[in-house]
């Protein structure tokens, strides 16, 4: 699950190389209205082209809906796996039965993909459009394989980042108590 959720997480909302699939002659104007924006809400235009401050809010929200697809997907199979495992080793070790409780499985979800839609979505795209893009590729440019291991240090950062605000984010919203 988390290896899955992890990888979508890095590659939907700031993808390195796009995957984009030609448009439907038939497709509705809000399927040509998201077609139509950037991959990163703060991705730098290539030649001859441009963004409206529009499409670029759509990105943040097609991406958005994505990552609440992948995060509430990843939860439900994750969250369900661990549920199963815990009364599996209360069955067989009788002690730990007050040790451990079962976790809500669809409202452990939904937090998870709106946490998902909402924080890391937008800290992906700030880091992959703003600190990639407009800040290290021009500083680092010349030096391909120092950009590389400097991208992978801040996007690991990023994602231990997103693993302590995860964890307030569901503590506050009463999903996961801390332990006394």
């Amino acid at each position: 699950m988390a290896i899955l959720a992890d990888f979508m997480l890095v590659w939907l909302p700031a993808p390195t190389v796009s995957l984009r699939t030609p448009l439907a002659v038939s497709a509705g104007p809000i399927s040509k209205f998201f077609h139509s924006c950037p991959d990163n809400a703060f991705q730098v235009a290539f030649a001859g082209t441009s963004y409206s401050l529009l499409q670029r809010i759509g990105a943040i929200v097609r991406n958005g809906a994505k990552l609440f697809g992948v995060g509430s997907s990843a939860s439900l199979v994750g969250v369900g796996v661990t549920n199963l495992l815990i009364n599996a080793r209360k069955a067989i070790d009788k002690s730990f039965a007050g040790e451990a409780e079962d976790v809500p499985i669809l409202p452990t979800s939904v937090a998870y993909g709106v946490y998902m839609s909402v924080s890391s979505n937008l800290r992906y795209q700030i880091l992959a459009g703003v600190i990639e893009q407009r800040m290290l590729e021009p500083l680092l440019h010349q030096h391909k394989l120092v950009l590389s291991a400097v991208c992978f240090a801040v996007r690991t950062g990023n994602t231990f980042l997103g693993s302590l605000m995860w964890v307030d984010f569901a503590r506050w919203i009463g999903i996961q108590r801390s332990r006394e």
